[in-house]
């Protein structure tokens, strides 16, 4: 008994090493520009990865104290958590399965259009009272600024590795046909019907792209390509922790049998 209790402590001390991934994942989003304004996936993630170092504090406790009830609670607890990371991780690749970006005639750096992405995501910046909010975040940024320091020239500018967000935020669509003449300044669109983004267009260094479409599909952009990393951080986690708690059930049980074994020998000694 003490020693399948022993396992089971020895275990969740390894789950609780692997809420922080999970924690950390959410921190890493929460740090990065753009997932910071947007505030949809990091909270969950962070509040999940809490959960897990709890229940598996939790299951360390109950092992190694032989606490029965609180090992009940824990593979309870514990096998709910996994189910909830487990739909995290399809529902993360689900939602960024769709969109990437689109070569520009002549120009190094992608672009995007919005309708490329997964309707769920489309949804969480179409709606105006949500974009107000994340463009006033994304315009107080550096991310358009830095631009100006960084190019100086039309074709350095051409040839650059442009993020999505500068793609789509800082500057208008290459099909509007606008003359550069710094990254965050352009006059003389040739074609203002080819895009609606054209129009939206401005060089108050305030507003620039802000209100295009594309810039919006940037910035879905940018959290895909983040969201993707964070999800096979918690894909990794979550084989982790199935095998932990497959282990942790066997243990269980056998501290289980070992108990009614020894129980039986007692009542068989005594009688």
């Amino acid at each position: 008994m003490a020693l399948s209790n022993n396992v089971i402590g020895a275990i969740n001390f390894v789950a609780m090493l692997l809420s922080i991934p999970v924690i950390g994942a959410g921190i890493w989003l929460a740090t990065e520009p753009d997932n910071s304004c947007v505030k949809i996936l990091q909270w969950p993630v962070i509040i999940l990865g809490i959960l897990i170092l709890v229940v598996a504090l939790a299951g360390f406790i109950g092992g190694f104290w032989r606490i029965p009830w609180l090992l009940i609670f824990y593979l309870v607890a514990m096998l709910i958590l996994i189910i909830l990371l487990a739909c995290l991780v399809v529902f993360i690749y689900m939602v960024t399965v769709r969109g990437s970006g689109h070569l520009a005639p002549s120009r190094a750096y992608l672009e995007y259009r919005l309708e490329d992405y997964s309707g769920w995501l489309q949804r969480r910046v179409r709606r105006p009272y949500k974009w107000d909010r994340i463009k006033t975040c994304l315009a107080s940024s550096q991310i358009c600024a830095q631009l100006n320091q960084s190019y100086q020239g039309a074709q350095d500018f051409f040839n650059a590795h442009l993020t999505p967000l500068q793609s789509g935020c800082c500057k208008p669509p290459t099909q509007c046909g606008y003359t550069f003449i710094n990254p965050t300044y352009w006059i003389s669109p040739i074609n203002n019907a080819a895009d609606m983004d054209c129009l939206q267009w401005s060089n108050d260094q305030n507003q620039l792209c802000y209100n295009c479409d594309s810039c919006k599909a940037g910035l879905l952009a940018n959290l895909k390509k983040e969201w993707r990393r964070a999800d096979i951080i918690l894909l990794i986690t979550l084989v982790a922790l199935i095998w932990v708690y497959v282990i942790g059930c066997c243990a269980f049980r056998n501290a289980k049998t070992e108990d009614l074994f020894r129980r039986y020998k007692q009542g068989t000694t005594y009688t």
